[in-house]
């Protein structure tokens, strides 16, 4: 079970284009595609007449057309025309799923009933049209859950261990740093000081600190997807709770869609700031940034074939988990059929 009513991320606005994709949220296969007036539509990946896949057809100036018979759907799922045919059957349509672009990420409505409304806009990634930022992203597919993805997001003390390379540091010092984990009914948000660190390997090549750092990372995990807020000053310089200071900005977006129960999609982005004297670091974070998700995605996969493995063998939490254990309370409770008690 997943929690429905929401919001979940579909891709992004530049993958759509002379083609359909398909995708599959939530165990629901769907092809997503622009319509002749630039618009995104999003079917059910299906023909109502042979249940050829739509994505194997074609897009039309109407719609999508498929690629067996060729019936042509409209952005609604109504089908629209049937070459050789005159009268069109009322049941010929397929499912259609609102969805919306903003920043430039592709959200899809995933209700609990096929035609249930949206109770609000997409969530904002406000980084994406902050002039202090640039950014770039892409996609990972992963066979994990991706519960096991915001278990990762959600405790950066593996930082120093898996990302030795990039972004990790000291490994004591990231299992050591303070941390302060709050949350409410849908939300939870950890944040973490590492104070007079060194500054690790991707810091270093797009940032001309001066020695130590002072360095943060603010989570903020919603159902749907994450905000992650890392970054560092010159140690001593500007407070770690100043929402004005300086320094080197790192502000990642991070779209975790379940694909099946044991798959997922992972969209993501990275929004960097740029010194004076290195205005060009955009493309050096993008690769540091898919280096460090890639190593992410190794571990993960192979933590969850141990744990199909190992089925049934106990675990234990140790106090980096509060941020996922609660995550996760909130992902049970909200996943729940109505009436039934979490």
């Amino acid at each position: 079970m997943f929690p429905l009513n929401q919001w979940y991320v579909a891709g992004f606005a530049w993958e759509l284009q002379d083609k359909p994709l398909a995708r599959t949220f939530l165990n629901h296969k769907v092809v997503l595609f622009r319509t002749g007036n630039g618009e995104v539509a999003a079917l059910e990946d299906r023909c109502c007449h042979r249940s050829v896949p739509l994505s194997c057809g074609a897009l039309d100036e109407g719609g999508i057309r498929c690629g067996y018979h060729g019936l042509l759907y409209g952005a609604d799922g109504q089908c629209i025309e049937i070459p050789g045919q005159v009268k069109i059957p009322g049941k010929a349509r397929v499912r259609a799923y609102r969805v919306a672009v903003r920043n430039q990420v592709i959200w899809i409505w995933m209700g609990e009933q096929a035609d249930s409304a949206p109770d609000g806009p997409p969530p904002e990634i406000a980084a994406h049209d902050n002039p202090r930022y640039k950014f770039k992203g892409g996609a990972f597919h992963y066979d994990a859950p991706y519960q096991l993805i915001h278990d990762n997001l959600l405790d950066l003390s593996h930082v120093g261990y898996v990302h030795a390379k990039t972004i990790g540091g000291n490994p004591k010092v990231h299992m050591e740093a303070p941390t302060n984990v709050s949350s409410d009914n849908h939300d939870v948000r950890v944040v973490r000081w590492m104070k007079s660190s060194q500054p690790p390997a991707t810091y270093s090549a797009a940032w001309p600190f001066k020695g130590l750092i002072d360095r943060w990372q603010e989570i903020d995990f919603h159902v749907n997807h994450l905000n992650i807020f890392t970054g560092a000053v010159d140690a001593n310089t500007d407070a770690l709770d100043d929402p004005r200071r300086g320094g080197f900005h790192m502000r990642g977006f991070h779209g975790i869609t379940p694909e099946t129960d044991t798959t997922s999609h992972y969209f993501w982005t990275m929004a960097s700031s740029s010194h004076p004297d290195m205005p060009d670091n955009l493309e050096l974070v993008y690769q540091q940034t898919a280096m460090t998700f890639e190593e992410d995605r190794v571990i993960i996969e192979a933590q969850y074939r141990n744990m199909c493995q190992f089925d049934g063998a106990p675990q234990i939490d140790i106090h980096v988990d509060a941020g996922a254990n609660r995550a996760r309370r909130i992902i049970n409770i909200l996943s729940q059929p109505a009436g039934h008690p979490a």
